[in-house]
């Protein structure tokens, strides 16, 4: 943490601090050890004259030292996300350091090749206001599942329940559940035929109907 705290504002928070996918460095260590491979061949079947020996050797402390540069560039680079911004800091000896404000994203694609889905790594491309971005594109990113969620909940607010993961635990689902059994559904109740049509015990009869036929009273006039 020290080696990118410099980097950082008194006011930021760190979120993620981690370094690039060991798979990144394929393409870096093809060719320091193509060169080894090739100082090893002129070693071992030319070695027989004193010139090819020592250009063997030469060439192959060559080819393991621009390797274990390429190793250790690795190795220093840090990918970190605060709640502020996204930074990438490279380089061994001469530092670059791309930022993007996290303000400025508008979009986030995530991407995971078969390959990636293999030696578990992933790819982010964020799209911004701005355009030629410095952090567009971030391939080889490490646990990428994990990096989409936390920088998923800095773009668009923390999860409905942090401890389930962003997802609402049975708890709350029979909370809510026993809420909507409760709750008013904005109609009346249907009041039942006692209650709606009151009788009267003296002349049997309801409210503002004529009394029944049988209750001494004249019936219902037929209609035609």
């Amino acid at each position: 943490m020290h080696e990118v705290a410099r980097y950082l504002l008194r006011t930021e928070v760190p979120v993620v601090l981690t370094r690039l996918h060991w798979a990144s460095l394929c393409g870096r260590v093809l060719r320091p050890l193509a060169v080894s491979a090739f100082a090893l061949f002129v070693v071992v079947y030319l070695g027989d004259a004193q010139f090819f020996a020592e250009f063997g050797v030469i060439l192959m402390l060559g080819g393991l030292g621009w390797l274990g540069w390429m190793v250790a560039d690795w190795y220093t680079e840090r990918f970190v996300i605060t709640d502020k911004r996204v930074l990438l800091v490279t380089g061994l000896i001469s530092r670059r350091v791309a930022i993007m404000p996290l303000n400025r994203v508008t979009d986030l694609t995530y991407e995971r090749t078969i390959a990636g889905r293999l030696f578990g790594y992933g790819v982010f491309v964020m799209e911004s206001a701005g355009q030629n971005q410095a952090l567009s594109r971030i391939g080889y990113l490490p646990k990428p599942d994990k990096l989409y969620r936390d920088v998923s909940m800095l773009l668009f607010g923390s999860p409905p329940n942090a401890a389930t993961g962003g997802r609402p635990s049975l708890a709350d689902l029979s909370a809510t559940a026993e809420d909507l059994r409760a709750a008013p559904t904005g109609r009346p109740a249907r009041a039942t035929d006692a209650e709606s049509n009151p009788t009267d015990p003296a002349t049997g009869a309801t409210d503002g109907l004529p009394p029944a036929e049988g209750s001494g009273t004249s019936p219902l006039p037929r209609l035609y």
